[in-house]
C-alpha cells in the first residue's frame, strides 16, 4: 500500500472498504470503544442544519452519520454519497434505510450543482482521497452560502508521553482486530498507515481555509487522534 500513489492507490482503497463492508460498523465500534457514535453526533450538532435542510454525507459507507442526522432532523433530506457500492448496499439495509439517497459518486467530482446543500459532512474521507485541496473545494462549491463544512478522520498521534502507547495500538491491536473481527488485518495496517501520512490538524484547518471556509475550528477526541473540523462558506 505504500507505495500506490493516485487511481492506484483510490482503486486499492474502493476494494478494500467493499471487502470489509459487513463488518465495518462493527469494527468502528470496538477500535473506538464506542465513541464514533459520540463524534457523529458532533458532526451533525457542528453541521448548523435547519430541520428541513438538505445534507450531503460524503464517504457515508452504511450511513452512520446520515442515519445520525435524520434521528435528530426528521424532515431532512439527506443524499448518502460513496464511492464504495458495497457499504451503501449494507446501508440500504438498516432501517430507515429508504429515507436515505444513496449515490455512487467521486468525492472529487460531485455531481451537483453549486450552492446545494445546507450543509456537507464526511467521516474518515479526507485521509483517502488523493487530491485533499480538490476535495476540498468541491465541498465548499455544492455548499450553499452560509452553510457549514464538517469532517471527521483520524490524526497522527500526538507527540506526547502517550504517542508510544497510542502507535501500539495503531500497529499492533488494531490490525490483530481486523484480522479476528473483520477478516482482513490487511484493510485495518492501512488505517495506521494513512493515518500517520495524513495532516496535522492545524495543517487540515489552514487546507479549510485556502478552500475559501470561514472561522474553522477543530476538536480532537481520543487522546487526540480523532478530529472533527468545520467551517462556514462565505
Amino acid at each position: 500500500m505504500a507505495n500506490l500513489h493516485g487511481e492506484a492507490r483510490a482503486r486499492y482503497v474502493q476494494a478494500m472498504f467493499g471487502r470489509i463492508a459487513d463488518r465495518y460498523d462493527r469494527m468502528n465500534r470496538l477500535m473506538t470503544f464506542g465513541q464514533d457514535m459520540r463524534w457523529r453526533r458532533f458532526v451533525i450538532e457542528k453541521a448548523a442544519l435547519p430541520p428541513d435542510g438538505r445534507l450531503l454525507d460524503l464517504a457515508t459507507g452504511t450511513g452512520d452519520i446520515a442515519f445520525t442526522a435524520l434521528a435528530q432532523f426528521p424532515a431532512l433530506t439527506v443524499v448518502g454519497a460513496d464511492f464504495s457500492l458495497p457499504m451503501m448496499r449494507v446501508g440500504q439495509q438498516r432501517a430507515q434505510g429508504h429515507r436515505i439517497h444513496w449515490c455512487q459518486t467521486d468525492a472529487l467530482a460531485l455531481p451537483y450543482p453549486a450552492d446545494t446543500f445546507d450543509a456537507v459532512v464526511s467521516g474518515y474521507l479526507l485521509r483517502n482521497v488523493i487530491d485533499l485541496p480538490a476535495c476540498l473545494a468541491e465541498q465548499v462549491r455544492v455548499t450553499r452560502p452560509d452553510g457549514m463544512v464538517v469532517a471527521l478522520d483520524t490524526t497522527p498521534p500526538p507527540r506526547n508521553a502517550l504517542r508510544p502507547l497510542l502507535l501500539f495500538y495503531l500497529h499492533h491491536v488494531v490490525p490483530l482486530l481486523g484480522r479476528f473481527v473483520a477478516g482482513a488485518s490487511d484493510a485495518y495496517t492501512y488505517l495506521p498507515e494513512s493515518t500517520k501520512a495524513f495532516k496535522e490538524p492545524q495543517q487540515l484547518a489552514d487546507l479549510m481555509a485556502d478552500a475559501g471556509l470561514l472561522n474553522v475550528q477543530y476538536k480532537t477526541f481520543m487522546f487526540g487522534t480523532m478530529a472533527v473540523h468545520w467551517g462556514q462558506k462565505p
